[in-house]
């Protein structure tokens, strides 16, 4: 693709501001452009001319002249906040280019456009042929490197393209280090100090490998690795817009997910069992409540045009099935067909048409409707329960029989035209008038009769579980049409359920569904295709995931885009030879876990190196192992581990911790779908806590807790003043400090140089030096002298080894 640049007006220019303009607009051409051009505006922005710069985007003008520095657009290419490009950090080169533009005004010319592109190729199934992610899954030979062969193939690919560049891999991690790092990718929580010491003194040649059998068989690693996956689905329990009210029973979906993790449930059966659990195994509580998949989007209860919003959640289903299988970004082609790859509009509405039989969420504000709840109730209790409601019938009808035997006789002293009128539908108007007529014996035995029957109506529906999914599909959904520019008043051709023509296209086998189907079982169809190995995204897109939170990032960076509009494969063979490693082990995943933790890659230490640095500044080639900052769900569970307050419960419903009022006054209701748990409860891991799409706990939102309104396959790592004032002013934390002086007192009693070395043992995972010790000690000594109580003072000295750096970042 070719930039001509049209350079109009620039004589009414300064030199040095042309200079700054000539310079800048290549950089842009290449790096910005495409999202904030002239015909695509991500996050409402465009940088084509100073009127749009002015203007700017959601988040405000994009240029400050009066203070360039404080430009969001210079913050946001320097990672200050916001990060641009989001594929990594423009090197310094061109980051100092564009800041010189901004502080030079950030001229542009005075056209139509500053940038016109060569006529755009229109993408076409020859494209499809040769581009890579649309290829098979190759069956790929372990590269041969100089030297010493390694014995984990994943580090023979990784060093034959370091080798290639003239470099190698940083020397192995300490113990301390790796086993941190091991502990919180697989199951989210910090070793404890005694965990830490085994691992140090345990000099066996299999120590480590050991370490991580552990982990993966720990039920933390389901809670970890199927928060992951609940980002992927885009999982909250409620459904946004105005009222965002609840979503009843989805915690089970979430518990779906962290028994499937736990189990190493293989990822074929867990696509298959989501897609189209009802249909595949209808009587397995598990397959049913997969289906809770379809229900966790954002749903419009009061919509202006309901069959709008009823294609915008069929959009919502495409786009999430799509990204989250195949990598592939097919809602791009709801209104047109997609501008980068080879995705007809046509195949936007065939894979629609395989969820049509799927009805919305409710068709009113009722969220507990016969349409999205479904019961789930193993058979044994479903037969037990069964059995009592047909008793319950049984004395019932009973009890009416009787009622109706005495009714009779009394009706028998009415009037001839009422006693016609009871043989019929009137009997009820007749009843009416029975204690006009009765004795009072007979009065006395009707009461006590129809108290009996009413008693036993009003007795609670027998245990019964229910859980989110799909319910009451349609055998016979209705036809589907293309619809004209996305417009669903604008019909246009019928097209039938069918796969992506990128992928070959082919004409799937669907019968018509049987009188006694509950579904049109189009869904099984394509759930089998979506799990098959011949599928050539499916597996790569899952293991792809894998690699991504064990190695920072994707080999694919972005995990939710295959397309040509996402990022190359930085190790095209290596992800291949996953896939096939992948399915060759039954699409389980714990095998390839152990694979990549027991590489060198994975136990590279994270320290610089000049040399690399300047051939690699960005890490493509993994020559180091990159440092992480703790997400927020790991961060508020490790302060509750620290604390000595974590609930390690599992499943069940969510949970509501104490927000502060400051933030509940936030909502038009303060405090609305929002009933605080007991503080035990409270404490459960976050994975528990109620997702709610317009509140947050500040701990989690201020450490970029994931967007749920769409699928989220990276989270943003911010670093804001925020994060800081909140883990120092923060309600949460100062309780939580509170609780851990309460455990070091109670663990040490008397021994303040003990609790001092102790509490950095607990949130560092280190034995602290001597120099640290004499430190916190002289602080404490210093808040006494201020006035604060013992107690106080080593109250706010746990806060601060809360709030240190160490304690949130690794390596």
């Amino acid at each position: 693709m070719i930039a001509l640049f049209i350079l109009l007006g620039v004589g009414s220019l300064p030199a040095d501001a042309i200079a700054a303009q000539q310079q800048a607009l290549p950089v842009l051409e290449k790096h910005c452009f495409k999202c904030h051009g002239e015909t695509k505006f991500r996050g409402g922005l465009s940088l084509v001319s100073k009127q749009a710069l002015a203007k700017g985007g959601e988040t405000g003008p994009a240029v400050n002249l009066k203070n360039p520095e404080q430009s969001i657009l210079w913050k946001a290419i320097e990672y200050d906040g916001l990060e641009m490009p989001p594929a990594g950090k423009l090197p310094e080169k061109e980051r100092g280019i564009l800041r010189a533009w901004i502080s030079a005004g950030a001229p542009l010319p005075e056209g139509k456009a500053i940038a016109k592109t060569e006529e755009h190729k229109k993408p076409s199934l020859e494209d499809a042929k040769t581009y890579w992610a649309y290829q098979p899954v190759k069956l790929v030979q372990v590269p041969q490197v100089a030297g010493k062969q390694p014995g984990n193939p994943v580090d023979a690919f990784l060093l034959a393209k370091l080798q290639a560049a003239g470099l190698g891999m940083n020397p192995r991690a300490d113990k301390r280090a790796l086993i941190r790092r091991v502990s919180y990718d697989l199951t989210g929580l910090p070793p404890t100090p005694e965990e830490v010491q085994t691992f140090l003194a345990d000099s066996a040649p299999d120590a480590y490998e050991k370490l991580v059998d552990r982990l993966l068989a720990s039920p933390a690693y389901g809670e970890r690795w199927g928060r992951h996956w609940l980002d992927v689905v885009r999982f909250a329990e409620t459904n946004g817009y105005e009222r965002d009210g609840p979503k009843p029973n989805a915690y089970r979906y979430r518990d779906y997910v962290i028994r499937s993790f736990n189990a190493d449930k293989p990822f074929d059966r867990f696509v298959k069992e989501q897609i189209a659990g009802d249909e595949i195994d209808p009587d397995d509580p598990d397959s049913l409540m997969a289906t809770g998949f379809y229900r966790l989007g954002t749903w419009d209860d009061e919509p202006a045009d309901r069959l709008q919003a009823t294609f915008d959640e069929f959009d919502d289903i495409v786009a999430t099935t799509s990204q989250a299988f195949l990598g592939m970004t097919m809602n791009c082609a709801r209104c047109h067909d997609h501008k980068i790859d080879p995705v007809p509009q046509t195949d936007y509405y065939r894979m629609l048409a395989f969820f049509r039989d799927i009805p919305r969420f409710s068709n009113d504000r009722n969220v507990m409707s016969s349409t999205s709840q479904r019961d789930v109730t193993p058979k044994e209790k479903r037969a037990a329960y069964e059995k009592e409601l047909e008793e319950r019938e049984r004395q019932k009808e009973g009890l009416t029989k009787k009622i109706e035997a005495l009714e009779d006789v009394i009706i028998k002293r009415m009037p001839a035209e009422d006693q016609r009128a009871s043989e019929g539908l009137d009997r009820p108007q007749v009843v009416a008038k029975l204690k006009n007529f009765w004795t009072e014996e007979e009065g006395k035995a009707v009461r006590a009769l129809r108290q009996e029957r009413d008693k036993i109506t009003r007795m609670p529906t027998p245990s019964q579980e229910l859980a989110l999914a799909v319910n009451r599909c349609d055998p016979r959904p209705p036809v589907t049409h293309l619809l004209v520019r996305g417009n669903p008043h604008a019909q246009g051709q019928v097209v039938k359920p069918g796969f992506p023509v990128a992928l070959g296209g082919a004409e799937p086998a669907i019968s018509d569904a049987g009188p006694q189907d509950r579904s049109a079982g189009r869904r099984k169809v394509l759930a089998n295709w979506l799990a098959s190995p011949d599928n050539p995204l499916t597996a790569r897109v899952w293991v792809n995931r894998l690699w991504q939170h064990h190695m920072g990032r994707g080999i694919v960076a972005s995990t939710n885009d295959f397309g040509k509009f996402g990022t190359p494969p930085t190790h095209p063979e290596l992800l291949d030879w996953l896939a096939g490693e992948l399915v060759r082990n039954g699409w389980k995943s714990k095998p390839l876990h152990k694979l990549i933790l027991l590489s060198d890659a994975y136990m590279m230490s994270s320290a610089a190196n000049a040399q690399a640095l300047a051939k690699d500044p960005n890490n493509q080639l993994y020559w180091r192992y990159p440092m992480r900052r703790l997400e927020a769900e790991e961060v508020r569970d490790s302060i509750l581990m620290v604390s000595g307050k974590l609930n390690r419960e599992m499943y069940g419903p969510s949970v509501y911790p104490p927000i502060p009022k400051e933030v509940l006054a936030g909502q038009s209701v303060p405090g609305s779908g929002w009933p605080v748990s007991p503080p035990e409860l409270a404490n459960r891991r976050s994975v528990y806590v109620h997702v709610k799409r317009s509140l947050q706990l500040p701990v989690l939102a201020q450490h970029d807790q994931a967007d749920t309104d769409t699928s989220c396959p990276v989270r943003y790592v911010t670093t804001v003043p925020s994060q800081a004032l909140g883990m120092i002013n923060g309600q949460f934390n100062n309780e939580q400090a509170g609780f851990l002086a309460k455990r070091l007192e109670k663990e040490l009693p008397g021994n303040l140089p003990g609790q001092v070395k102790r509490a950095l043992w607990l949130t560092t995972q280190r034995e602290p030096t001597e120099a640290e010790v004499a430190g916190d000690l002289a602080y404490l000594a210093d808040l006494n002298r201020r006035g604060l109580s013992a107690g106080e003072a080593l109250r706010q000295l746990c806060l601060v080894d809360l709030a240190a750096s160490e304690f949130i970042y690794l390596d």
